[in-house]
Order: structure tokens, then sequence, then C-alpha cells
């Protein structure tokens, strides 16, 4: 099997950066929190399987992560935002 793709977040403002950064430092939730620091790693041009060493996590989650930013922005931060099939999917 060949090596997949690289996926990065897509350019991030400077304040959307500094929100960011906001996030990672104050954020409460460790859900939000964790997808706060995938973003911003992502935003600086990390790849996602070093963040996802880095975070000791899958490199499926900080691809799915990176790919909800790109469209939903920082509501994809949310805990209540889930990488599953929703209710009408089913």
């Amino acid at each position: 099997m060949g090596r997949r793709p690289e996926v990065f977040v897509r350019q991030v403002s400077m304040a959307e950066g500094q929100r960011l950064q906001r996030i990672t430092r104050t954020a409460k939730d460790p859900v939000k929190l964790r997808r706060a620091i995938v973003v911003l790693m992502s935003a600086q041009g990390q790849p996602a399987p070093d963040i996802a060493h880095l975070l000791k996590s899958s490199e499926d989650y900080v691809r799915d992560v990176i790919h909800a930013f790109n469209e939903r922005g920082f509501d994809a931060l949310d805990p209540k935002w889930s990488g599953g099939r929703t209710e009408t999917d089913r």
C-alpha cells in the first residue's frame, strides 16, 4: 500500500491563528484543546503523520480534524462534533 497524500489545513488568517493559540492556552475541554493543536500544527506546516506521532493519536484522527476544520471552521473544534456518520446517514 502506498503512502497517503498529505493533507493540510487551509490557509489560516493571522486572526484565526491568534484565536487558535488562545484556545490552546485556555481550553478547559481536552477534546477542543487537542483539535486546536492539530489545526495549529497543520497550519504551521507539520504533516499529519508527524502530528499524529507527537499527539500519540492515529493519522486518521488528525486527517479527520483537518478536513472538518477546512469544511466547518472553528465549529469543528467543539466536542459535540464527531467524525462518524450522522443519524440521517444510517
